[in-house]
């Protein structure tokens, strides 16, 4: 049994305008020990995702349908109690800007000894203790110093460090990362994901990491899933979406990564805009960027089609020639 099993979740905003689905039937597993990439272009529901499962969702934000199972136990319309054991101590999240999730009227020790008090039986003395412990286990040097001072005080690699020791206190079982490394410059983005690789080997949890930066998938992450207007598009391994990619929108994330000096020409841009959540298409979300895009794209959603026993997608251009030849067969979202 996975982990965290996810199924046809939904998750709407009702606004007066009317429903974004911004999560719109979408299922995946997460397994022990394994690291999870959500990617996609801004406003394609990987936050929401990641909100959705801790049930943090902002007002008026609802899960409207699916189901959430963390080892067994259904998380969707669970009781208030249950989720509070389960945040921190079993699922833990580190968010986008440290500096706007850190409380600035209070000390970074304030903050992490009242988590660790907040979800485990240790007094204050032995939660002190433990948040000097991960203080150091972060890389933070004169730990003691560091728990007394403010987060404006730090810089933003630190209070990033602070918001992964934070979220690594109680030792959970599985860690969402939205963004992590946001606003961070080069040098002190590759020594975070260096550390959470450090980390999610000595304490052998499972990493959800959502981000657009298509790098830090290759260097965090076992499997893929590609997100677009709210729904799954493709997932597969890292090499499955890498190097044999079958749906249009992860082909054209693909050729807009610049590779240095020895790129020739210019980059190849998705063209058009996001699609309008409030309007969507009849067909595909991604049909009106799409320059390979057929009739049956405009007017039919295609299902979720396994290629091989990790990967899937649901892009008519790739696989409708398989269907016909019932060599591959569709699937339901839903489906176990």
């Amino acid at each position: 049994m996975s982990l965290l099993e996810v199924r046809d979740l939904k998750t709407s905003f009702l606004t007066d305008s009317g429903e974004v689905k911004a999560v719109d039937g979408i299922s995946f597993n997460v397994e022990k020990g394994r690291v999870l990439g959500i990617v996609g272009e801004s406003g394609s529901g990987k936050s929401v995702t990641a909100y959705s499962l801790m049930q943090i969702l902002s007002n008026p934000g609802k899960i409207t349908g699916g189901s959430i199972k963390f080892d067994g136990e259904e998380l969707v319309n669970a009781e208030k109690k249950v989720l509070r054991n389960i945040r921190g101590s079993k699922i833990s999240m580190i968010f986008q800007d440290p500096m706007t999730s850190l409380n600035p009227v209070f000390t970074i020790g304030n903050q992490l000894i009242e988590a660790i008090m907040l979800h485990t039986d240790r007094n204050k003395a032995q939660a002190t203790v433990r948040a000097i412990e991960m203080i150091k286990l972060v890389g933070i040097n004169d730990p003691e110093k560091r728990l007394k001072q403010y987060p404006h005080e730090l810089s933003g690699g630190m209070r990033q460090r602070v918001m992964i020791a934070i979220a690594l206190a109680c030792e959970p079982d599985i860690l969402i990362a939205d963004e992590p490394t946001t606003a961070l410059d080069v040098t002190i983005q590759a020594q975070i994901l260096e550390l959470m690789k450090k980390l999610q080997k000595e304490l052998g949890m499972a990493i959800i990491m959502v981000t657009h930066d298509l790098g830090v998938i290759v260097t965090m992450c076992d499997e893929v899933i590609v997100m677009y207007a709210g729904k799954i598009c493709e997932k597969g391994s890292v090499d499955e979406i890498f190097y044999d990619p079958k749906h249009e929108y992860t082909k054209g994330l693909l050729k807009s990564i610049p590779y240095g000096s020895k790129t020739l020409g210019r980059l190849v841009p998705i063209e058009g805009s996001p699609v309008d959540m409030m309007n969507m298409p009849k067909g595909c979300a991604f049909a009106p960027r799409c320059s390979k895009a057929m009739k049956i794209c405009l007017e039919h959603k295609c299902e979720e089609v396994h290629l091989s026993g990790t990967h899937s997608a649901a892009c008519w251009v790739n696989i409708k020639e398989k269907i016909d030849k019932k060599e591959i067969v569709p699937i339901k979202a839903n489906e176990e």
